[in-house]
């Protein structure tokens, strides 16, 4: 019998396993791993990072709160005759969290993407089951640093784009060790 190598039949049938779908292995930094875990299983568990990402939250989702959306848009140039009309209610949770499963939120420090509209102490909505493409902003770890930053492949490059002039690209090459945890899809930006 050969040795080595994948056997017919062997392990766990796919999609049998805790969550019900395939899974992928994420490596993670040894000093942030634990708390990473902790907290994307459940709770509001607050990490600090120190990095351009401050903190990580697991999306609650026990509370719903439910906002009156009024019938009339809000101009944003020349004001207009408003109708004291409700049209309907809507619940944040479902309206910023498409796949609940796979969303956490992260804090912001850092001024590296405010020409995005990303400012410091913003809360960010990031989505793991999102196919990372071209041009669209990502949480990423960048040898055992997490950032937040704009994809962008050109050519057979791949860069990580910050949205201030003050900063410089990060290019990723062959020594780079990159791992991308998930599209940012909302950004909370209190005024």
């Amino acid at each position: 019998m050969p040795r080595g190598g994948k056997r017919a039949g062997a392990g766990r049938p796919q999609g049998t396993g805790k969550y019900g779908e395939a899974t992928k292995a994420v490596r993670l930094p040894i000093r942030i791993a634990d708390e990473i875990l902790a907290a994307l299983a459940g709770g509001s568990q607050e990490i600090e990072l120190g990095t351009m990402v401050q903190s990580i939250f697991k999306p609650e989702r026990k509370t719903k709160v439910s906002l009156p959306l009024y019938l009339n848009p809000v101009a944003a140039g020349l004001p207009t005759l408003t109708e004291d009309y409700v049209d309907d209610n809507i619940d944040l949770n479902r309206h910023l969290v498409k796949h609940p499963e796979t969303t956490y939120l992260v804090r912001v420090v850092g001024e590296s993407m405010i020409d995005a509209g990303i400012h410091p102490n913003d809360m960010l909505i990031v989505d793991r089951s999102i196919e990372v493409t071209n041009g669209q902003v990502v949480i990423a770890v960048v040898n055992g640093e997490l950032t937040v930053k704009r994809i962008r492949k050109d050519r057979d490059k791949l860069w990580l784009m910050p949205e201030n002039e003050a900063f410089k690209p990060i290019e990723i090459d062959e020594h780079t060790d990159l791992h991308i945890w998930g599209v940012v899809t909302n950004v909370i930006h209190a005024l």
